[in-house]
Parts: C-alpha cells; structure tokens; sequence
C-alpha cells in the first residue's frame, strides 16, 4: 500500500495527529464514517460476532447480557424496548450504518423485530449525540454496523443452533474481495414455538405457560464495494427483515393475536478519501411496515406502511495537521399510510458543523452546532463539546456536555383519535465524563453522568375517554456506569474477566419518584477461558428492585434477581466448532415487565463451520 494510502487511514483512526509511525494495512471501507471521530472522544462498547454467539437468541438477549441497557421485553422473543441511563425506548437511537432508523411511528426501535445477525460488529454509545445522530439520540445510541475489506479472497460461515422451546437459529455468510472489489451476503433464519413454562408464577389459579408465544425472523444482508480509483470507492449495503410474533395469552381459549413486521434498508455510498479531506455522498430508502392481526386466522389486519428517502453528505477537511472541520448536511422525506394516521408526509433537513483541534497526542478538543429543520415543527439549535485527555500513562479522562432532541412520531401527532399537533420536542441537556485506568492487564472506566429533560412526551388519560400525547413534566437522571477488565495470556491459556455496574436515578421532577422501569442497579459480568482448542465461558447478571408504576407501589415492583449463563465450546482442524450453552442455569423465576415471566433454566447446542 503506497504512503498516501496508509497515511488517509492513520488519520482516519488515530485523530488526525501526525505522530508515531505509519503503519500500512488492509484497506477496509466503514459505512458509519463517524464512528471513528466518535470514538476519539467518547468510550464506545464493541460487541464483536464471536460475543454474539453467546447471547444468540435475539438482539434484546444480547443488550441485556452483555451492556448497561435495561431492556424491557414482554416475555421472550416479544415486544421489547431499551432503557439508556433511566431515558425512554423513544429517547434510544438505533443507527444503521450511520442511519438513524427509528420508527417514524413510535419513534424507537423494537428490539426483536431489529436482526441481530449479519453485522461485523455492534456498538454501543452512552451519552447524548444528537449532533451526530439526530433525533432520539438522548440517553444513548445503538450502532448496527457493516464493513467491507479487500484483498482478503474468499470467506464463509455457517453457524447453526438448536434450543430448548422448539427453537432453531441458523445463519450463514460468505465474502469475496481483492484488490477494487469486495462483496458479502449473509442469511438468517430463526424460528421458536417457544412454549416455555413458570410453574412457580400464578396468573389467577393457572401456572403460567407462554401460550402462543411463537415467533420466527428472516434476515437477508447484501453488500459491495467497488473502488473507482484509489482514492474513491462506491459501495452498496442491503438488509430485508421479515418478523412474525404471536402475542402471549395466558389461557388456552383466549383470543390469539400475532404482529408482523417487514423492514427494508437500502444504503448506497460514495466515498472519496484523500490525504487531508475526505467526503462521504450517501442516498438511502428505508420501509418499516407492520400488520396486527387480532385473530391470527383471519386475514384482516389493521397496521401502517412507512417510507423514508435520505440524503446525506459528510464532508471533512484538515485546515493544518492539528485542526479539523467537519460539515454534515441531511435530507429526508418521511411518509407514511394507515389507518390509525392517515397518509401523512414531513420533510426533515439538517446542517451540522463541528471543529477538532489536535493540541498534542494526548490532548484533543471537539465542538459542534447543528440545526435541523422539522416540517411544522419548531426545532432548538443543538450543540456539544468535548475533550479527551491522556494525563498519565495509567489514567486518561474525557467530558462532554450537550444539546439534544426528539422530535414528536407520526403517531404523536395524527394519531386517531388523540393525535396532537402543538406537541414541542423533548429537549436534553447532558453532561457526561469518563475516567479510564490502565494498569497492566487491568482497565477500568468510570463514567458520572447527568441529564436534566423538559417537554417530556407523554400519553394520557383524556375526559373524552381516549388518551392522547401532552409535554408534560421535566425529569432528572443522573447516576453513574462502571467497568473492570482484566485480561491476560500465560502460555496456551487465557482469561479475560469483565464486570459492569451500573447506578441509575430518574426522577420526573413533580412528584420526585422514580420512573418506571428503571432499576437504581444493574450489574453484569463475565468470565472466559481459553485453552488451546478450549473455550468455557459464564455470565452474570444482577437486576436491582424496579418499580412498574409511577407512584412506585412496592406490591408490583419487579423482584431483584440473578441470573447465571454458561457454555462451552470446541475448535476442531481449525474450522469446526462445537459448543453447548446453558441459559439461567441458576433457575431464576424473574420477569422484566410485569405479568410477563421470563424462561427458567434452558439449553442450546451449536455448530460452526469456516470455510
């Protein structure tokens, strides 16, 4: 790789700061180009496709198991909804690729109707970062992302999975790239009766048995890059989602109703990359179309179609070696047809600008201003700034504080009846910090955080019997996340440890009581050993009491529990893998919204095979 070349990736990766050697690599198109910024200034948790098969059952698993989320799911493989630092799902941003697709109907992410397979890593961002990633982007952010090597041949996998409750998990992918072409095509198919049983948890004089709780997903992923010249590449990325869920009844006769989502992401980028600026061109159409069905035998429905064209272009320039301009400017028109809102469409637009100045190595600063431009709605001006700062060998410390928003969903405004159109954003003033300790084999991260929320969306109760959203009080959140790594290697072992904590206090203002469904503790763990061809891994999770009502009535509260996970695997000639897991080993009755008990003990064998 020629000197240009492996300087443009330096640049891109290290800050921007013209020291050190350069090193060359292999070239690897990214298609959320600010990932790399983002993490020069903020600790971004990296889930990788190894981490994944531990918690393969569906993306709120994975969140719940392996981050500070609490996610709130309605029984296994159901409607589930993330919690950021104590924020609502509406305030989580889920960024595909460096587009934000939350649902212009809810405004959140559903997380098991969202694949979880088929991206080459997931990221994980606390903190607000609406400059970046738009509206929703409050309490955290969610990075579903995809890349494309070259000059690495021919790749495949294959990975499949048998579990308890009926369940079956297959996925497979492939790769060919050299040196100006690169493709990848993945598919996933995942399917449960998931009929799983709580003798101990009563409803009425019944144990509970997850009555027509089956799901199944389908997930395709089409990408491909093509390298014009040297410096410019033309890259293509697609994912088709197709969901059906069955909603829990809790008695053999009662009505049975299902859900079906089909998502379509379609992305298409044009990247230049030179040795002080670069530009990234994006267009992309995105669907998100849902059907309930209040009886799963008829063919009626009621449910919406959304649309979503994108424009997007992100264009950054180094004045000198040590300061850096970036530009990002945004268009989108949102349409969307149903029942319940009509046909409705809005045109939203966006200017970002940000400054980074590169004062050493060790020390760096980032501000940043952005406008968007909300059809009939009225939009503040955000901002952020932040600084990162290598003190000493041992101990680094970064800060920011910033502006964000969220912007009222279709269903906010049009829905029938109860749909407002005076609704303001919610707006968010947030401060967060980072302590990060090195020593040795040991990290630790210490990350304080505040945020204070006004013109909190709401629905309500109305006198004409229906209910209807409102700006209704301002909450406070502030608390503070922790984690431990230790991992070291001694010959042909080795064990990484990592530990996690996390205290969260949200408090809607008026009547200063904890928000529902926000534990005050949430531990996680994990502990992995490796030997030769020998993998054993276990995991932990502590979920502290979590109020389910407003007035925090300790008769509903949810229970603090444990869970324990563990598995163990095996590599055979270098492309076979064999493992087996075991899911609440402790035997935990423990549910994460009420009424709705999650499984108890349950198993899972597996198979890989590299080719």
């Amino acid at each position: 790789m020629d000197i240009k070349r492996s300087l443009v990736l330096f640049l891109s990766s290290y800050g921007c700061f013209l020291f050190g050697q350069e090193k060359a690599v292999d070239t690897i198109y990214i298609f959320d180009s600010q990932m790399n910024k983002v993490k020069q200034f903020h600790p971004i948790k990296v889930i990788n496709t190894e981490d994944v098969q531990k918690n393969s059952g569906n993306l709120s698993e994975l969140l719940r198991f392996q981050s500070n989320l609490y996610i709130k799911e309605n029984g296994r493989g159901a409607v589930s909804s993330p919690s950021f630092r104590g924020t609502s799902a509406q305030q989580t941003a889920f960024v595909w690729n460096g587009i934000n697709i939350n649902s212009n109907f809810l405004g959140q992410g559903d997380i098991n109707n969202i694949a979880l397979f088929g991206y080459d890593q997931i990221g994980i961002k606390a903190g607000g970062g609406s400059v970046t990633y738009g509206s929703g982007a409050i309490g955290g952010s969610i990075h579903l992302n995809n890349n494309l090597d070259f000059n690495k041949g021919f790749h495949g996998s294959l990975f499949s999975e048998v579990a308890s409750f009926d369940t079956y998990n297959n996925f497979i992918k492939g790769s060919y790239s050299n040196d100006k072409f690169s493709f990848k095509a993945s598919a996933n198919y995942a399917v449960s009766a998931n009929d799983y049983e709580v003798p101990e948890f009563v409803v009425g004089s019944t144990s509970f048995k997850n009555i027509n709780g089956r799901y199944y997903n389908t997930t395709f992923n089409i990408g491909a890059a093509y390298k014009i010249t040297k410096d410019q590449t033309i890259s293509w990325q697609n994912q088709v989602f197709d969901a059906s869920q069955h909603y829990v009844i809790y008695e053999e006769n009662g009505n049975r109703t299902k859900y079906k989502a089909n998502t379509l992401r379609s992305l298409i980028s044009w990247d230049i990359n030179k040795t002080n600026f670069s530009n990234s061109l994006k267009a992309a159409y995105t669907e998100d179309n849902y059907r309930y069905f209040s009886d799963i035998n008829s063919l009626k429905w009621s449910g919406a179609e959304g649309k979503n064209y994108i424009f997007k272009n992100d264009f950054n320039y180094f004045i000198t070696p040590k300061i850096n301009i970036n530009a990002i400017g945004e268009f989108q028109v949102n349409k969307a047809e149903g029942y319940d809102i009509g046909s409705v469409s809005r045109n939203i637009g966006s200017l970002a600008g940000m400054i980074r100045y590169f004062v050493s190595k060790d020390l760096r600063f980032e501000a940043g201003i952005k406008k968007d431009f909300v059809e009939d709605i009225s939009s503040p001006v955000l901002y952020s700034f932040s600084g990162k700062w290598n003190a000493l060998k041992w101990y680094h410390m970064g800060g920011s504080f910033s502006k964000n928003f969220r912007y009222p969903t279709f269903n906010d405004l049009y829905w029938k009846p109860g749909g407002n159109l005076s609704l303001r954003p919610e707006t968010s003033f947030n401060i967060d910090m980072d302590h990060e300790f090195n020593f040795d084999d040991f990290k630790i991260i210490l990350s304080p955080y505040y945020m204070d929320i006004k013109d909190y969306i709401s629905w309500l109760p109305t006198s004409y019997g229906y209910w209807a959203p409102i700006n209704t009080y301002k909450s406070e959140f502030y608390g503070i996340e922790s984690q431990v790594t230790w991992n070291k290697s001694f010959g042909r072992h080795n064990l990484k440890i990592n530990a996690a904590y996390t205290y969260s206090k949200s408090m809607n203002k008026d009547t200063q009581k904890q928000m529902m469904y926000v534990p005050l503790h949430k531990a996680t763990g994990s502990i992995d050993y490796k030997f030769n061809f020998l993998k054993v891994y276990a995991q932990g999770l502590m979920n502290g009491l979590t109020y389910t009502t407003a007035d925090e009535k300790r008769s509903v509260a949810l229970e603090p529990y444990f869970i324990l996970n563990a598995g163990i695997s095996a590599d055979f000639l270098k492309k076979y893998t064999l493992g087996f897991k075991v899911n609440n080993l402790t035997d935990t009755v423990y549910q994460t919204v009420f009424d709705y008990p999650m499984p108890k003990r349950n198993y899972s064998i597996y198979g890989t095979i590299n080719f």
